[in-house]
């Protein structure tokens, strides 16, 4: 029975012609019954027959299956990252990172939020609201000074993005000849409309983070700090109130605005991996 059981567990539940996701001590159970391999057994005794081989099927672990061996190209791009992140840069020189947060819903509360009490009473949020609308941060986060330039809007196309493209544009002196962008593979920074207006704009230049490398792109670091300090029990009355709560603690952070301290050796863990992956294709 316990070889069963072992050998079941180390199959997914479709393969046992049940409709599960994940499989359970209970499921487990229920299904060595149904099979009639047991007459009967708890789901204690499931867990530990499984603890005895440290078998536990309903962990997940999420993996990437990579379509092709590791390139070069990942390594350029990395490196590429790398030097833009650790070098000093010259008096010519901006590094902004971008991104976008989107759906930011105001989820307004049936009750008003009540602030801490003494005697150890935390901020109580009510837990009921109301869907009110979305709007999308589009985020650029300078590495060197740590100050972001960012707009909110209803939609997120290419055209809001050069429209904040026309805002660093604007914003940055003519003694920057050359604006590097750190962004990601969509087509919302690579499409047509952009790639027309680079065409007009040749201090710009862009660098892509590699595939599923997101956290490579230091606005995703601020992104965090957002969601932390002022999106973490949203309760704004409807959009425009959301929008408007964003701009104040984006000016509020860029009053006391700080880079990110990132080293070569955060680099030199990705390639170590990548070597090892290689080694072991």
């Amino acid at each position: 029975m316990a070889t069963h059981l072992i050998k079941l567990a180390c199959e997914l539940p479709d393969q046992a012609e049940r409709s599960l996701s994940l499989w359970t001590c209970a499921e487990l159970a229920r299904t060595l019954r149904d099979q009639g391999v047991v007459a009967t057994i708890s789901p204690q005794s499931v867990q530990r027959i499984l603890s005895s081989c440290r078998l536990k099927p309903w962990r997940v672990h999420h993996w990437l299956s990579a379509k092709r061996p590791l390139d070069d190209e990942f390594r350029r791009r990395v490196e590429d990252l790398c030097d833009l992140y650790t070098r000093p840069l010259g008096p010519n020189e901006r590094v902004l990172c971008v991104d976008e947060k989107t759906s930011l819903q105001p989820r307004p509360r049936s009750a008003p939020t009540r602030p801490a009490q003494p005697g150890g009473t935390p901020v109580r949020v009510e837990h009921e609201y109301r869907r009110a609308g979305a709007t999308q941060l589009i985020a650029a986060f300078d590495t060197g000074s740590g100050r972001v330039t960012a707009i909110c809007r209803r939609r997120k196309r290419q055209h809001e993005f050069i429209e904040l493209l026309e805002r660093i544009d604007t914003d940055t002196p003519a003694s920057i000849t050359i604006i590097h962008l750190v962004c990601d593979n969509l087509r919302m920074h690579t499409g047509k409309e952009v790639r027309a207006w680079l065409a007009n704009h040749g201090r710009f230049q862009f660098h892509f983070t590699p595939v599923h490398c997101s956290w490579m792109n230091q606005v995703e670091q601020w992104f965090s700090i957002l969601q932390r300090k002022r999106l973490s029990a949203p309760n704004f009355a409807d959009v425009t109130m959301l929008e408007e709560r964003m701009d104040a603690f984006i000016d509020e952070w860029n009053a006391i605005a700080h880079p990110f301290h990132w080293t070569k050796a955060s680099f030199e863990k990705v390639f170590a991996r990548l070597e090892a992956s290689l080694l072991a294709a």
